[in-house]
């Protein structure tokens, strides 16, 4: 590697490291006048950042990128205005940073709190749409966390311009303008450098395709927070109303199919397979111009042939599979326990639901399903940070250290316990 660029990204880590014990103290009220002349310096700069965007418009039809690539990296006015309101949005937030979550006074006086305080230094990494520049930028100020951002190459142009404003509302505001930093190059190398500063930089948040965040998980040695891919299931029980089945169905597959929560497999219980899947396929087909692929095991096959309906048959892999598409694997299940022990093995521990009237079966599926997110007679398109009442989501963790599910304001922090004597000595 060369070495003048693992000296940059060392000493943007170190920048960034020093930055974050400012920050770490830094009043609620300095924050939020950071965020709100960060969000009125977006809007007074639409014209420079659509230049910038459309560098790299040009740069992606050059390379040719598909119309869903290009559209997410996309910038017009509407969505700036969309990123600045956002950014106004979290200032309105309350600040994570400082609440106790405990309190104990020990028999000796000891009063020992429990306080929440930022992560430290927080590295994300991304890839094309240059509005996560802005979001995580935002999220991570506000719980006092300095960034350190590898957005993609495709949006390189668009993330400089958007980074070189985040930087002036910082020193115009008296924050330290190394607060928020863009890793200055698309080089791979970089990120195999930043990757390694364990002791500079506390957490890294990656956020684009399960092969971006598998290659950061493997190569860091730094805490990663992460969920690889949704492969988010609904089940239909046998005690289930059909019509609402149907209706959480076509939610949760159709209306945005190219999310992590979006539905990819679909379990019918056998008693009601025969009379619930002719109605649920006939209302995906219905759905959109095209309707819905099924690939379905053999009893779900069977029963949409008698029915005359459109399906083929499902691969080993579609099991398991994210398609993110107009695309949905079908199978038939025994019993509850059949579906739960299915989305065991077969789920990214993501998002999954249940469709009953039976409260009992439902607490069953809540309990036993081992997800971040478990849902009974709802879609899974809910999980998202703002439809938790969180705010702004920075991610959704499908770990089990720090963080699981949607990730807010409080996720981006860690404690410290804060500890009040009289000169206690240990005896």
């Amino acid at each position: 590697m060369d070495t003048d660029l693992a000296v940059t990204v060392r000493q943007l880590a170190e920048a960034a490291r020093a930055a974050s014990l400012r920050l770490a103290v830094a009043s609620s009220e300095a924050k939020n006048r950071a965020l709100l002349t960060l969000a009125d310096t977006i809007e007074a700069s639409i014209p420079a950042l659509l230049v910038a965007n459309a560098q790299d418009l040009e740069a992606g039809r050059t390379a040719g990128l598909t119309a869903a690539l290009l559209d997410r990296l996309t910038l017009n006015e509407a969505r700036i205005r969309q990123m600045a309101q956002g950014v106004r949005e979290i200032v309105a937030l309350p600040d994570p940073v400082g609440a106790e979550l405990e309190r104990t006074v020990r028999p000796n006086g000891l009063v020992i709190r429990k306080v929440r305080v930022p992560i430290g230094v927080v590295a994300i990494i991304y890839e094309s749409r240059p509005n996560v520049t802005i979001d995580c930028a935002a999220l991570c100020l506000k719980s006092g966390n300095a960034t350190i951002l590898r957005g993609g190459k495709e949006a390189f142009h668009s993330n400089t311009a958007l980074a070189a404003l985040i930087a002036t509302a910082l020193a115009t505001t008296g924050l330290p303008a190394t607060a928020v930093q863009l890793v200055p190059t698309t080089d791979r190398a970089a990120l195999n450098t930043l990757l390694k500063l364990n002791e500079l930089i506390h957490c890294v948040i990656p956020r684009g395709g399960e092969a971006l965040i598998r290659f950061v998980t493997e190569n860091s040695s730094i805490p990663v927070i992460k969920h690889y891919k949704g492969v988010c299931f609904l089940y239909v029980d046998r005690a289930a109303d059909v019509a609402m089945a149907e209706s959480l169905l076509l939610n949760a597959k159709v209306q945005r199919p190219s999310a992590c929560n979006a539905v990819e497999q679909l379990l019918v219980h056998r008693d009601v397979a025969a009379t619930s899947l002719p109605r649920l396929a006939r209302a995906l087909q219905a759905s959109r111009n095209g309707g819905v692929e099924l690939r379905c095991d053999a009893a779900s096959a069977a029963i949409l042939a008698a029915a005359g309906l459109p399906h083929s048959a499902a691969s080993a892999e579609d099991y398991r599979a994210e398609f993110l598409d107009y695309i949905l694997a079908v199978r038939v299940v025994d019993s509850l326990d059949a579906a739960i022990a299915t989305i065991n093995r077969d789920s990214s521990n993501h998002s999954d639901t249940i469709v009953t009237a039976d409260e009992t079966a439902a607490r069953h599926f809540q309990g036993e399903v081992d997800s971040a997110t478990v849902y009974w007679n709802a879609s899974t398109r809910f999980t998202d940070g703002f439809e938790f009442g969180l705010g702004a989501e920075i991610g959704i963790s499908t770990d089990r250290l720090h963080a699981r599910g949607p990730m807010g304001l409080a996720e981006l922090c860690s404690y410290k316990f804060v500890i009040d004597g009289t000169g206690q000595v240990r005896s």
